[in-house]
């Protein structure tokens, strides 16, 4: 009589080993818990504690993210130099500062400021975000450990979400207030974690560069000339495009273009939390057997599928409109577990060691290039025409596919 010897729970589950990680895993947590505190409520809070317009304060917000559009480039090198982990922390104790400062600020210039300082915090933290993997990994484990990140993000942001939707039901500023003071603490414990982290399976590499410019010759310029590279940050542009429907799209897609009510929305972004979380680990856990380009370029034809079914539904009849959008919401959520875990392994794959700061802070403008655009460009379509977005990105998405192919084939 055979017996089957079932593979450990932790491999079923997709998950990494996080034994003497269990800082990092507490870091990344309490940063997206508090992420999720305030993102939906900036304008709120200085529209309600300065007694401001919404448009300058809007404006003001917008100010500050530009400013803070070249925060990449410069923290590339300092990752090179100092290590993910110094950063990242640098990064939080910054985010901390400057949602202090929020309680403070009480003109459009002291908003600007508070802003620009949480934005470039923001930005270092998750420029070293990948960093922070390669140190923690095992061998192999990446793709895992950049899916339990996912889910360790989308967890956190939903329990903020929730948290600071309790506390401003009142209508009033305390909850504000207590809200922003929550933030800043959770970035002074997320701090302390990364500080007194110590990464067991290769401790050396967050050491300083002895001799940063003799170790790293060419800096940003070895990058651009990388094509490799720069093709797989354009390939990543185009999920970046597909990631901004949850904040910038879907919400007035239901509203204003199929005139459903906000609750939907609601709902469908709540099924986009519970489907990453409840299922990211197991999908990459699944499909670490398949190389990285073949798993993206899947996950690129499931998004222009989801961008399709989100198309169709405009023309739709009344009674399958909300039934599609929950079709379209899930195959959405399942490109997004697909495709992430193996692009930011491969975005640390293809960098070079001695320039992986560099090649990192290229990776995020990506996200910062798309986050400035696409808020823009997919409401112009959406003008245009309620099916126009969709199909940008279903072509976005298709584009990708050979872009991926190409990538196998360089060196």
């Amino acid at each position: 009589m055979t017996t089957t010897t079932l593979p450990p729970l932790r491999d079923r589950l997709g998950l990494p080993t996080t034994a003497g990680r269990n800082r990092l895993v507490g870091a990344h947590l309490i940063d997206s818990l508090g992420t999720g505190l305030i993102l939906a409520f900036t304008l709120v809070y200085f529209a309600r504690s300065t007694g401001l317009g919404i448009a300058a304060i809007g404006a003001a917000v917008t100010t500050a993210r530009l400013l803070a559009l070249p925060t990449a480039i410069g923290v590339g090198p300092l990752i090179d130099r100092y290590g993910a982990r110094a950063v990242a922390a640098g990064g939080n104790a910054l985010s901390a500062v400057a949602f202090g400062g929020y309680l403070l600020a009480g003109q459009l210039w002291q908003i600007v400021l508070a802003c620009l300082l949480a934005q470039i915090g923001h930005v270092a933290y998750w420029t070293s975000s990948t960093g922070l993997v390669v140190l923690a990994a095992s061998e192999g484990e990446r793709p895992r450990w950049f899916a339990l990140v996912q889910t360790l993000r989308n967890a956190g942001m939903g329990l903020g979400g929730a948290l600071g939707a309790v506390l401003v039901g009142d209508g009033g500023t305390g909850g504000l207030r207590l809200l922003v003071v929550l933030n800043a603490a959770s970035y002074v414990v997320a701090t302390a974690l990364l500080a007194t982290w110590r990464p067991e399976p290769a401790p050396a590499a967050d050491a300083p560069a002895a001799a940063e410019p003799a170790a790293a010759p060419g800096g940003y310029l070895t990058v651009l000339r990388d094509r490799r590279y720069l093709l797989l940050v354009a390939v990543n542009l185009t999920f970046v495009f597909g990631s901004m429907i949850l904040s910038m799209l879907l919400a007035v897609y239901i509203t204003e273009g199929l005139h459903r009510q906000a609750w939907v929305a609601a709902t469908l972004l709540v099924l986009n939390g519970l489907q990453v979380v409840l299922t990211g680990s197991v999908v990459a856990g699944r499909l670490e057997r398949f190389r990285a380009t073949r798993v993206i370029a899947a996950a690129s034809l499931v998004n222009a599928l989801a961008f399709a079914l989100f198309a169709a539904v405009a023309t739709a009849p009344g009674w399958a409109v909300v039934t599609g959008l929950y079709a379209a919401m899930f195959v959405y959520n399942l490109a997004e577990t697909m495709a992430t875990p193996f692009r930011e392994e491969l975005s640390v794959t293809f960098a070079d060691p001695a320039l992986r700061g560099r090649y990192l802070a290229v990776y995020q403008l990506s996200w910062n290039l798309g986050q400035a655009a696409a808020p823009g460009l997919l409401t112009l379509l959406l003008s245009r025409g309620a099916a126009l977005p969709w199909l940008f990105l279903l072509l976005l998405s298709l584009l990708a596919v050979p872009g991926l192919l190409k990538l196998e084939r360089m060196r």
